[in-house]
């Protein structure tokens, strides 16, 4: 038989080319690069799903550190504050089933620096991993730290000071003012409904011989003192709903003064009451125009700011922060509603000219200064004193310092605590807008 010369070389091409073939190096490559692929791919989800579960565990930290300074728990301890805080952030954990978590590593603290209150929510905790083995961790670590402050409303004393003098008894509108004025023609027109036991010593020649405040009330004609009052109840209303609101306490007394000063109701937590017994405000009633009672005439002089802002003075003790802190005392703010004008007798440190030693001028705002420096804030309501060009009086003695009025309570008063109401103007509205302006700079004093 003879050979087939051809199969060794045959044989020798095939060895080449096996040598030679590259067609399953692809199929050798994925599967050396496969290992590192899915390590990264499982690496990937499992930081994926634990970044999502820190998100998560955030906004719950962060819920945590705000139900700690909420206006409700504000006026709580820092002990149930931070409980607040507890439940809410175990609340989320407890929804989270693949999470490992020891109440241990939460560390919830609370700081109170006078009226702020700072929380801080640190925690820490672990994402469970889909591919433990290739991490060598069954967990992922992941924590965070939240933190919040806000500023508590402070406690607070409210001092009414209202002025009830005579001059207090002008008709509260223009319409008024023309009612009362049309209707005293005998008397030259008045617009002041002067209260008086004893009209006829004065002789007004009024239609039954009636004092002007009995005139008024029959003419229907509404007063300014009657604008006060209803402003003084709707501002015990006022504050009743605000402190519901806010978590905190007031309390209020209400004081009026002319040539002396009065308590219609001492500083209580019952602003009810407060409310209530300020129907109890009424002008000063004299004997008649120049005096007191029958036997004490003291020539119209019904209008002491130095006994009145040095009695409330002495009847307001020091205030205190206003914070819960055992120890501390509510903060103190000084309502003081008036037209203005001192009218009485000082012969030795009257401002202005005197006649026969009555005094008439503006508010001596050295008092005013000393009650600030103790700490306690005024809130100055100005009902506008009106001018009476008309009245051979107020030229002589009132006019020359009528510019001076306004401007002298408002440097009696604290910054921002100061309004001005005009003849017709909402005056329960102005010391609403004052009281709420009193509340909201109240937590910026400390």
């Amino acid at each position: 038989m003879a050979k087939d010369k051809s199969r060794p070389g045959l044989l020798r091409s095939r060895a080449s080319g096996f040598r030679t073939d590259r067609s399953a190096n692809v199929a050798i490559t994925f599967a050396l690069a496969s290992i590192p692929i899915v390590y990264l791919a499982g690496v990937g989800i499992d930081f994926t799903n634990a970044m999502e579960t820190q998100s998560q565990l955030r906004a719950a930290a962060d819920a945590a550190a705000i139900a700690a300074v909420t206006p409700a728990m504000m006026a709580e301890s820092d002990a149930n504050a931070i409980a607040a805080a507890t439940a809410v952030f175990t609340a989320k954990v407890e929804s989270m089933p693949k999470l490992s978590f020891d109440s241990k590593t939460l560390n919830i603290t609370v700081q109170d620096a006078g009226l702020v209150r700072n929380v801080t929510v640190k925690w820490s905790a672990g994402s469970a991993n889909n591919f433990p083995s290739l991490l060598s961790e069954s967990y992922w670590p992941i924590g965070g730290t939240s933190v919040s402050s806000s500023t508590v409303m402070p406690n607070i004393d409210f001092y009414v000071l209202l002025d009830s003098s005579p001059s207090m008894a002008i008709a509260g509108t223009p319409d008024g003012i023309t009612t009362m004025v049309n209707n005293t023609q005998s008397q030259g027109g008045c617009a002041f409904a002067c209260h008086e036991t004893h009209p006829q010593s004065d002789n007004l020649g009024n239609p039954h011989g009636e004092d002007n405040y009995t005139l008024a009330r029959n003419l229907g004609v509404t007063l300014r003192i009657d604008l006060l009052t209803q402003a003084t109840e709707n501002l015990m209303s006022t504050a009743q709903q605000t402190q519901t609101a806010n978590h905190n306490t007031y309390r209020a007394g209400i004081y009026t003064f002319d040539y002396n000063l009065h308590t219609i109701e001492p500083l209580t937590s019952n602003l009810g009451v407060a409310q209530t017994q300020a129907s109890n405000i009424e002008v000063l009633e004299v004997y008649d125009n120049n005096c007191l009672t029958s036997s004490n005439c003291n020539s119209d002089q019904d209008t002491n700011f130095d006994t009145a802002l040095g009695g409330i003075n002495s009847t307001m003790p020091n205030p205190g922060g206003g914070t819960n802190t055992v120890g501390d005392t509510p903060q103190e703010v000084l309502f003081f509603v008036t037209d203005g004008v001192a009218d009485y007798t000082n012969s030795s440190s009257c401002q202005e000219p005197t006649t026969g030693g009555r005094c008439q001028e503006p508010i001596d705002v050295s008092y005013c200064t000393s009650i600030k420096n103790r700490g306690i804030r005024i809130a100055v309501l100005y009902t506008e004193y009106l001018p009476l060009p008309t009245n051979s009086w107020y030229n002589s003695w009132i006019a020359p310092f009528q510019s001076t009025i306004g401007s002298n309570l408002q440097s009696c008063a604290s910054p921002g605590l100061y309004f001005d109401v005009q003849s017709g103007g909402d005056i329960s509205a102005a010391m609403t807008a004052l009281f709420q302006q009193a509340v909201a700079t109240a937590r910026l004093t400390q």
